[in-house]
């Protein structure tokens, strides 16, 4: 792929950046959708702190010192300011091993499809499939970035952990979205009222028809098409499928109440649920996009407490720095982050990692139409960015900064907004202002990255 350089990110007025599931001119236009951009930053910079910010920063290669940040939390939310730097995915790999290996965490949940994880976790626990397959036909449209090797070592690992540690609890593998409604997740709901509730199989069929991906359909075009629907129809798909997962509450409990029963019924629910979740976000009308990634933001957040409550274990949730913090650098058009939901939910069963970097190079999307993506250079961040700062810090060396720990002083130049890089699916020199003292408990900081290397 084509290696592009760009100068120094320069402020710009703020433009609507669109998200996941977001309409913009033309179908074309708003079907790679499901990941945050950067947004313009539209006032300047902050001046930097003269003297040195904190003397707190631990060497990343002491893995052990992350752990005792990360102290009791049950979640773990890991960001990333880019979808596809090698470091950051590698990253997320060595903290989920050593969190694996020193505080029982069983799941790696990805801010991808339910179904997909679906389908990754029948080959992490049971060997079912090829990863490489799935990954291929799962990892598109807007999770394009995912399909890397990177991630594949990642679920091949896991595949490997499962089988050499026989007596351990296995691992899991887990998608929090609501992308792309696969079939897998249908299967989970029609199995089940089979087996537990057959009078009720004829209504499920005729309420699901119309919505199972039929053979052969690919993830990246079906929300491309899907997108490019009728409102209306979108509207009354979202219906059919909220029906469902009523019927499957009200009148789906299986005869008998033996605790294994009852458990099947739960997750056959959770299926209903994240069926509903999907076809509900793309209902939104177009011009109710804040509403819509609101939404989105509470489905991840319930999908990742659910599978906390009712599979046990600990769990890293690895997704873009937006989507884990505690506050948002657009409020506007992403009022409301998963991190901040979880945090209510959990109180300080979760905690979050921001992950910033100085350069290196990252893939991106050239654009909302574009459909193959370049690897971009990405130069040293100016003076009066975050990245700048941290860099100047450490150093210019990975490490990692409990911003709890710091004293209020240091604290305080972290919390002032500034220009800070983020890169989602589409590339942009912009970054937007951010707060990373009130968005984060834990700061890791590269110096470089390289691009992902997509398959």
């Amino acid at each position: 792929m084509t290696t592009h350089t760009t100068p120094p990110p320069a402020p710009r007025p703020r433009t609507r950046r669109r998200g996941p599931l977001g309409l913009a001119v033309t179908v074309a236009v708003a079907a790679a959708v499901l990941c945050t951009g950067a947004v313009p930053v539209g006032a300047a910079p902050a001046p930097e702190p003269a003297g040195p910010l904190a003397g707190g920063a631990t060497p990343l290669t002491e893995l052990d010192a992350v752990g005792r940040m990360i102290g009791g939390a049950r979640v773990v939310g890991m960001g990333e300011a880019s979808h596809s730097a090698h470091e950051f995915f590698t990253l997320k790999r060595r903290v989920f091993e050593h969190l694996v290996t020193h505080k029982g965490f069983t799941t790696f949940a990805l801010e991808t499809s339910w179904s997909t994880g679906l389908r990754l976790n029948a080959y992490v626990q049971h060997g079912i499939g090829d990863p490489a397959q799935i990954m291929e036909e799962e990892f598109q449209g807007q999770y394009v970035f995912w399909n890397t090797e990177e991630y594949l070592d990642l679920v091949r690992w896991m595949r490997h952990y499962n089988l050499s540690h026989p007596s351990a609890p296995k691992l899991r593998f887990a998608g929090n979205d609501l992308g792309y409604p696969g079939p897998e997740a249908f299967t989970q709901v029609s199995d089940y009222v089979a087996a537990y509730r057959p009078a009720l199989a004829e209504r499920f069929e005729k309420l699901y028809a119309s919505l199972v991906p039929e053979a052969g359909t690919q993830a990246g075009p079906w929300m491309r098409e899907q997108l490019a629907k009728d409102p209306a129809e979108r509207r009354a798909q979202a219906d059919r499928a909220r029906e469902a997962l009523d019927l499957l509450r009200e009148e789906g409990r299986p005869a008998d109440p033996a605790p294994e029963r009852a458990r099947a019924h739960d997750w056959a629910v959770q299926n209903a649920t994240v069926l509903a979740q999907t076809f509900t976000a793309y209902a939104y009308p177009d011009d109710e996009f804040a509403d819509r990634m609101r939404y989105r933001d509470r489905a991840m957040a319930a999908n990742t407490a659910w599978l906390l409550q009712h599979q046990g274990g600990k769990i890293l949730l690895a997704s873009n720095n937006g989507h884990v913090a505690y506050t948002s650098d657009n409020p506007e058009e992403f009022p409301e982050p998963a991190g901040s939901l979880l945090r209510e939910r959990l109180g300080s069963g979760y905690v979050n990692i921001g992950l910033t970097f100085n350069r290196g190079t990252v893939n991106a999307l050239p654009d909302f139409t574009a459909q193959q993506p370049r690897t971009y250079t990405v130069t040293p961040a100016p003076q009066g960015h975050n990245d700048h700062l941290l860099d100047e810090l450490g150093g210019r060396r990975d490490f990692a900064l409990d911003l709890r720990a710091m004293d209020t002083e240091q604290r305080a130049e972290l919390t002032r907004p500034r220009p800070t890089r983020s890169y989602g699916l589409y590339w942009s020199p912009e970054a937007p202002e951010t707060s990373l003292g009130r968005s984060y408990d834990i700061l890791v900081h590269l110096h470089e990255v390289e691009a992902a290397h997509l398959r």
